[in-house]
């Protein structure tokens, strides 16, 4: 989480990468091809595991420019290309890094316990907060969740998600941006009551 805060605060504070010039590359590619747009898309949402990426403003103009279908078609690529890959690279390295930050072996079992317990909501929940996607995933591949059990709550988590937002942006137009907007708030609306109901759940059965 510190890592994936360093990103954001430099990329903030920088200015390198905003949704004005992602929608200037978008815009850019879509003079070229189809495919073209496809590609930037998948590259920006991968890119989303090293550095913030707005992806649900990227959703939404990709579904604008070249429909819902190829929209979510890059999106989820993309998102599933970033989720494996950070959940392959805590399962290799994350260990070293876990006995790096906590020394006592004990609180490292309880860290991976609790994430195991609690695990498979937080995946499919993350798109709620920025960053926590991410960390899930490697979250995920540091305690050993089986690939096939995280890429199925992965897109759990990421299809209906990618659909509306992409479909929403489809909808919208600058005249006309009122789907997207309610896009956004049931979205967000409705991840933050599963995260309140989960929360509720929780503090009952403890």
């Amino acid at each position: 989480m510190v890592f994936f805060t360093c990103t954001f605060l430099l990329v903030h504070f920088t200015g390198a990468l905003t949704v004005e010039k992602i929608k200037g590359w978008l815009e850019f590619a879509q003079t070229a091809s189809l495919m073209y747009v496809v590609l930037v898309v998948i590259l920006l949402m991968f890119a989303d595991l090293l550095i913030p990426v707005p992806s649900l403003p990227v959703m939404l103009f990709t579904g604008y420019l070249i429909g819902p279908f190829w929209a979510t078609v890059a999106t989820m690529t993309g998102l599933l290309l970033a989720g494996s890959v950070g959940y392959g690279l805590s399962y290799r390295y994350g260990d070293k890094l876990v006995k790096f930050i906590l020394k006592n072996e004990e609180k490292r079992k309880e860290a991976i316990a609790t994430y195991l317990r609690h695990g498979p909501i937080v995946i499919i929940l993350s798109r709620a907060v920025p960053m926590l996607p991410e960390v899930s995933a490697c979250m995920a591949g540091l305690s050993r969740i089986p690939f096939v059990k995280f890429v199925a709550l992965w897109m759990v988590g990421m299809l209906p998600y990618t659909v509306v937002a992409t479909y929403a942006g489809h909808k919208s137009s600058i005249e006309n941006p009122q789907p997207a907007i309610i896009a956004v708030l049931c979205l967000i609306g409705s991840l933050w009551t599963g995260w309140f109901y989960f929360s509720c759940r929780n503090r009952v059965k403890s």
